[in-house]
């Protein structure tokens, strides 16, 4: 059982997220009414949750509340789920603390994905949030070019930021493998993994990645 809380000013979006995850029998979910972050804090202690999901913009949430929740709260993984933001907005947040980050038009399906998925410790990302963090030609959003994209979501396991810190390091296979004490054939597997979820064809394109949009912080 997942315990989660939702924290979402929108009332609509509030009830329809709490209505979504009480039909299913892994989450146990309650959410806050008040929109003082005061109140979130005293919510997070009496609750306990697991994961916290929250619309930090509808609420007014900075980058310092989050990173605030974060350090008081070692165990809680936060999931945002938010509308379209600038590419800084969305990069501060994750650099704060934020495990994984959706949209508000994700489906069901990629919820609930995104939802275990952070659980396990992976950060997830709808497709869209990672394309727009990956492409260094834009500097603000650009909502019809990402209409056009995919918003299938991507997880990225512990293991494989691993190899991402270490490929943007400069790192052959062969010395990623004994640092990490793995296969020089898993390693290669997880780089192209890598490429795969992240839709970059080469090593430039996932230095790229995790060096600009530093996407490693967590």
């Amino acid at each position: 059982m997942i315990s989660v809380l939702i924290a979402d000013k929108n009332f609509l979006s509030r009830l329809g997220l709490y209505t979504l995850l009480r039909s299913s029998l892994n989450f146990n979910v309650e959410y806050t009414e008040d929109e003082s972050f005061e109140n979130l804090v005293a919510c997070i202690k009496k609750n306990k949750p697991k994961i916290l999901v929250l619309d930090f913009q509808s609420l007014g949430f900075t980058s310092k509340h989050i990173l605030t929740l974060t350090q008081t709260f070692k165990r809680l993984q936060i999931l945002a789920i938010t509308d379209y933001l600038t590419r800084s907005a969305m990069q501060s947040v994750l650099d704060s603390g934020v495990r994984s980050y959706l949209l508000k038009e994700c489906d069901k399906d990629e919820i609930i994905e995104a939802l275990h998925a952070t659980f396990n410790g992976q950060r997830y990302l709808c497709g869209k949030v990672a394309y727009f963090l990956s492409n260094q030609e834009q500097l603000e959003v650009s909502k019809p070019q990402l209409d056009k994209v995919s918003c299938q979501g991507l997880g990225i396991t512990d293991r494989e930021l691993d190899v991402i810190r270490l490929i943007s390091e400069g790192l052959s296979n062969k010395l990623i493998a004994d640092k990490l004490e793995l296969s020089t054939h898993t390693v290669n597997t997880h780089r192209k993994n890598i490429m795969s979820k992240l839709n970059i064809p080469n090593t430039a394109g996932i230095v790229m990645f995790a060096v600009k949009n530093n996407l490693l912080s967590v």
